[in-house]
């Protein structure tokens, strides 16, 4: 249960970290778009591991093969099947975690629940699973670069080294140029130091990724139970390792006043606008036309290449060292992801918006 998102544009994910193969069927996605494949791919390329000297280590081509949907270079209409396959698992790396439970992670959880776990790469709860998501993603930006709706994320903070400026003052078309996925050079670099010392010394960190939604246009989301925030805030919230989502001054400006915080409106040019755009680019649950703008805090990795006590299924207390590997820090294979996720609600939210008026 519970392997689908969306609600017009649904994306159904199959598949486990350590099994032949990750995949999807993004059903409901409108007929006559034009497929770029190799700017799937890219997306796909920018979330595949082994990418630089502070991601995993894995090698794995992440090359994606469409079963259906497609013609001639467009959508159908009908359901698009996709799969990649996975060629450089080393289930080896897990035969030591069969009877243990691993920190921080869902062996028990799933344990407790199912009665079976897959020990192996963590099996679905591995964020290997988030494949598809980013190939979903990529169809549904494809779809919205027709509406010219434009999403990008970047990498805002990483420990304690975080960028002080507002998004608006960052030139986010620079946050390829680093592998960090950092519109500021300078913190970009320390970023990476921080990660690539952490790595060294078997640890992981967290940190914050912005997304960026620009030129949404007015009046998505439902009014109560399917507010546009609260939709993107699911969306994130079911990324692995995500652990808050903030939309808007959020957390930042609780010591203000309403008459500070206050997006007054005005006529700007005979366009109705908002001075400001402390709400994020939503109101009411619906979108203003202002940019969307939010935060994803994400945890440290739970996998550490360090000794740390934990016990058995049996409950025995044991010392464990994990072996495989890993990101010491997830962030910058996230940023595509987080992008993907706000694809996938934007085109859902935008196809129901299109059946609540004539």
């Amino acid at each position: 249960m519970f392997n689908s998102f969306g609600n017009i544009l649904q994306l159904t994910s199959f598949g486990e970290s350590h099994g032949k193969a990750i995949g999807g069927v993004l059903d409901g996605f409108p007929a006559g778009i034009s497929i770029d494949l190799d700017f799937i791919q890219n997306e796909l390329n920018r979330r595949k591991p082994g990418q630089s000297k502070i991601t995993t280590a894995r090698k794995e081509a992440d090359s994606v093969e469409f079963l259906s949907g497609i013609f001639d270079g467009k959508s159908t209409g009908t359901p698009i099947g996709f799969l990649v396959w996975n060629q450089n698992h080393h289930s080896n790396d897990y035969n030591n975690l069969k009877d243990i439970y691993r920190p921080s992670h869902a062996d028990f959880t799933y344990q407790q629940k199912y009665g079976i776990r897959d020990y192996k790469g963590g099996g679905r709860s591995s964020a290997r699973e988030t494949i598809s998501r980013v190939i979903a993603g990529a169809l549904a930006k494809l779809a919205l670069q027709e509406l010219t709706i434009d999403i990008k994320a970047y990498t805002a903070q990483v420990g304690s080294i975080k960028l002080e400026k507002n998004y608006t003052e960052y030139d986010l078309s620079t946050i390829e140029n680093n592998p960090v996925r950092c519109p500021d050079a300078d913190k970009a670099k320390e970023m990476e130091e921080l990660i690539f010392k952490t790595k060294g010394e078997g640890d992981t960190i967290g940190g914050i990724i912005t997304c960026v939604i620009k030129n949404c246009p007015i009046g998505l989301g439902e009014p109560v139970y399917g507010k546009l925030h609260a939709a993107l805030g699911n969306a994130m919230l079911s990324i692995n390792a995500v652990k808050g989502f903030e939309y808007g001054c959020g957390f930042q400006n609780l010591h203000q006043k309403g008459s500070q915080q206050n997006d007054i409106f005005y006529n700007n040019n005979g366009v109705i606008s908002t001075k400001t755009n402390n709400s994020g680019g939503i109101q009411g649950g619906i979108s203003n036309g202002q940019d969307i703008y939010f935060n994803v805090a994400f945890k440290p990795v739970a996998t550490l290449l360090m000794e740390q006590p934990t016990v058995t299924t049996q409950g025995e207390e044991v010392l464990l060292t994990a072996r495989g590997r890993h990101d010491s820090c997830v962030l910058p294979r996230a940023v595509p992801i987080v992008e993907a996720m706000s694809a996938l609600t934007l085109l859902d939210y935008y196809l129901i918006n299109k059946t609540t008026k004539l």
